[in-house]
């Protein structure tokens, strides 16, 4: 990655390098710390004991980077990363998934087309894998890896764009009974009015009796049992 940005920038700025050792200088100056810091150091210390300096060129630069930072047995490392599931494209995205795919099988040196498919396919999530190999019409031959690569990418984008409508769809109904509630006027409190008590009408007096004497309640039969001398 930094030899490429170099030379990528190099590329684009060619005019503010006067010769070839001023690209190597500008390159070492972003060699700040650890390793990369001491192997600075003793570029320059060697140029101090010898007057010359040991990169004349570009490509002396890269290789001698390649010597001291690249792995002894990087092929060997690459190789057995592709044998096991480590490059797998888990929770990546096909994009970020191809990517380092294709930066893995070039560093190795894989070029047989169909090593290409199968080992890109193994690393395929199951469900994109198996909408490619199932397609009912025009399925992907094993020996074409630029078609695989267009179909994940597609099938990935796909998935996507459905996953976000779902979730727009899900929140839809919930975020519309809000707005309606949210127009409803606020509710009024009616006041009734009070309850008055209804008139008590006055009972009618009753006449008021004159209480007799219980031995004269029938003094009329005893006028007449005393004239008639009868006995019950």
């Amino acid at each position: 990655m930094f030899l490429n940005s170099c030379s990528l920038y190099i590329r684009l700025a060619l005019e503010q390098f006067c010769d070839k050792q001023e690209k190597i200088l500008w390159a070492l100056t972003f060699f700040k710390g650890g390793h990369a810091a001491k192997w600075s150091e003793n570029v320059f210390h060697q140029e101090t004991d010898t007057s010359v300096f040991s990169m004349q060129t570009w490509g002396d630069f890269e290789q001698q980077f390649r010597v001291h930072f690249f792995s002894v047995n990087m092929e060997a490392d690459t190789i057995n990363t592709l044998e096991g599931t480590s490059y797998h494209q888990g929770g990546q995205i096909v994009d970020d998934y191809l990517d380092s795919f294709q930066t893995l099988v070039s560093d190795v040196g894989y070029t047989d087309p169909w090593t290409l498919v199968i080992k890109f396919r193994q690393g395929l999530k199951l469900g994109i894998q198996n909408q490619i190999a199932t397609m009912p019409y025009g399925r992907l031959t094993d020996t074409d890896p630029d078609t695989w690569y267009r179909a994940a990418r597609r099938i990935d984008q796909v998935c996507f764009a459905n996953e976000a409508f779902q979730s727009v769809s899900c929140s839809a109904p919930s975020a519309v009974l809000k707005t309606t509630s949210a127009r409803l006027p606020p509710l009024s409190i009616v006041r009734l009015p009070p309850v008055l008590p209804l008139p008590v009408t006055p009972k009618p007096l009753l006449p008021t009796l004159s209480v007799g004497i219980p031995m004269d309640v029938d003094a009329s039969r005893r006028t007449k049992f005393l004239l008639l001398q009868r006995c019950y």
